[in-house]
């Protein structure tokens, strides 16, 4: 067998049940077809799950999948893909968590890690090299993340890389994250859940292996070249200036940054906890392993201190929710991340419960603009204690048991980004074909119609084909492991920075097939869960309903024929049925 380059070659695979570990080689088919990271845990995911499994069941398999770039000196090449079946909405999940563990994983000689089975009760994995056990975590189940993070690097020392989760993975909220860095998340559709039902409390990693590259002077000075005349130029570089807190100013010109449950879109008090507030408590900065960027804002404010808050925290703890007080938005992040809580799908379901009790449907005991108590509900969803057990079931099952379904905003039961689809048409395309549920990762159209101003906003026409051309490239790129914010990697860097490290060459139409390839699988996998076009189309009726009051994208709604048209238009892009399904002959090819 010729010498593997880039890859381990190496799957870690724990079955938990039985306490055996093994290994096995790395399919280098699938990984010539997919790479990596998103694209060849998808492939894994749909060949190894048998349909209508229980997410949080043995079953169900966890993957933690690295790429081949991953450990080398590709900048921005330090992500992490966690996969399994979601427990919130039932289709396949992909998370992409930032730090260190992605790196460690292949430093420790693995392309992979999977978790399947279900231990009898809690324990963590211990990795160092060839030396992989499990340990009893009676003495950390039931503590925060960040507690059980620092214990584990204590013990073991600062040199492992830590993954874990908190209460709320432990209680299997559906809405629970999993964690690394302290601060870095695998952060929607319920993976922490995954790994709690699992009953593992954490991964500690360490590495000392390197990683082969065909020529590695060659490579090192071609990525410098990247590095200065790409990477790190103003497009991308803001993001060590503001990180994602630049997001703010952009979303509320456009008319896009949700305020009170997406009722409208202009937030009197955005200057109060906007970027330039919170950057002035910054003490301090941090990147990614192998980051050029340095994203990663430390933010202190009286005894509260994350490092963040993004957008998204911003603005579901800030104007979405009727509030403006920055230091509770930092508490509110610290909290939901040392409980283990997407603060997405927690703040979208909280600032919900807010309008529900405000419209005299059902007195959930919180009122826009309760800052305080959004802190004390976070740690009730994620013990489901008291009213916080109903909203750790999230806004699909809320609403459908008390009501408010109209605007209950969640796509398949995972709850909206911070992105007003109202003011972005695109972004209702975006949230509706995400294989995922809502999610504006896969297809971030809003930076098109909105932030470029390079297409109308309010429009279907020609969306379906550029909502697909977004996620072709962002599927092949997440499958290289390159982060969302080197935005102008193209694809003629990352097909050289592929033949750099593994010495295969693709071409450019071979690349973007990847990205066609993982975009099928994934919808393959939710066809065979059940999922077709009526899931798709089934957005909130807010949406289609209700204008939009103020702002720059005042009197705004979408045409239920509109969106009916996008989704014509995408699937007729991908060549799926008009119902959203792909064909036999399709599946045959991938």
């Amino acid at each position: 067998m010729s010498e593997v380059y880039g890859y381990q070659n190496c799957v870690l695979r724990l079955d938990l049940t039985n306490r055996k570990i093994t290994t096995e080689p790395l399919n280098m088919d699938w990984a010539r077809k997919y790479i990596g990271c998103k694209g060849l845990s998808t492939k894994y995911l749909y060949e190894e799950l048998e349909p209508g499994i229980d997410p949080l069941g043995p079953d169900n398999k966890l993957y933690f999948t690295t790429g081949p770039v991953t450990g080398t000196s590709v900048p921005c090449s330090g992500k992490l893909s966690v996969t399994g079946k979601s427990p919130a909405t039932g289709t396949m999940c992909d998370c992409s968590m930032g730090g260190h563990a992605a790196v460690k994983i292949k430093q420790a000689g693995y392309d992979m890690i999977v978790l399947e089975g279900q231990l009898d009760k809690p324990g963590y994995v211990l990795i160092e090299d060839d030396k992989v056990e499990i340990i009893d975590a009676d003495d950390l189940w039931g503590k925060g993340s960040h507690e059980t993070e620092a214990i584990l690097a204590e013990k073991y020392g600062y040199d492992h890389a830590i993954i874990s989760i908190g209460p709320a993975g432990e209680n299997l909220c559906v809405m629970s994250c999993i964690n690394s860095d302290y601060y870095r998340q695998a952060g929607r559709g319920g993976m922490g859940a995954v790994m709690g039902s699992k009953k593992v409390k954490a991964l500690a990693i360490k590495g000392t292996k390197g990683v082969k590259v065909p020529d590695a002077k060659k490579m090192v000075n071609r990525v410098l070249e990247f590095l200065k005349e790409d990477c790190l130029q103003e497009d991308n570089t803001y993001v060590y200036d503001t990180g994602t807190t630049a997001f703010a100013e952009g979303c509320g010109d456009g008319g896009i940054a949700p305020y009170k449950n997406f009722s409208d879109t202009t937030d009197p008090n955005l200057d109060k906890y906007n970027g330039d507030v919170l950057l002035e408590y910054r003490v301090g900065k941090r990147g990614c392993g192998s980051c050029g960027l340095g994203c990663g804002n430390f933010i202190k404010w009286g005894d509260a201190i994350v490092e963040g808050p993004e957008w998204e925290t911003m603005s579901v703890a800030g104007g979405n929710a009727g509030a403006c007080d920055p230091e509770q938005i930092i508490r509110y992040n610290q909290v939901a991340d040392d409980m283990g809580l997407d603060t997405i799908s927690a703040g979208d379901t909280l600032v919900w419960a807010m309008e529900m009790t405000e419209k005299g449907i059902h007195d959930f005991g919180i009122r826009f603009g309760e800052s305080d108590k959004e802190v004390e509900y976070l740690k009730l969803m994620a013990r489901g204690e008291g009213v916080g057990k109903d909203l750790a079931l999230g806004v699909k099952k809320c609403s459908e048991k008390y009501g408010g379904e109209e605007f209950a905003m969640h796509c398949k039961g995972l709850e909206f980004p911070q992105y007003e689809p109202r003011g972005s048409w695109g972004m209702a395309l975006a949230y509706a074909v995400s294989s995922r549920g809502a999610c504006h990762m896969t297809s971030y159209m809003a930076n098109d119609e909105v932030f470029e101003e390079s297409i109308p906003a309010y429009s279907a026409e020609g969306k379906g084909e550029v909502c697909y051309g977004m996620a072709e490239w962002n599927n092949a790129k997440f499958s290289m492991c390159i982060c969302d914010f080197w935005a102008t990697c193209s694809y003629e860097i990352m097909t050289e920075l592929l033949e750099l490290t593994t010495g295969q060459k693709y071409t450019l139409e071979e690349f973007g097939e990847v990205g066609r390839r993982v975009t099928h699988l994934a919808r393959a996998f939710n066809n065979r869960e059940g999922f077709t076009r009526k899931d798709d189309s089934a957005l909130p009726e807010r949406l289609f309903t209700e204008k939009l009051k103020t702002g720059p994208a005042a009197g705004q709604v979408i045409p239920r024929e509109d969106f009916e048209s996008m989704l014509d238009q995408y699937y007729d892009t991908l060549g799926w049925t008009r119902d959203g399904v792909v064909p036999e002959e399709i599946l045959k090819t991938l």
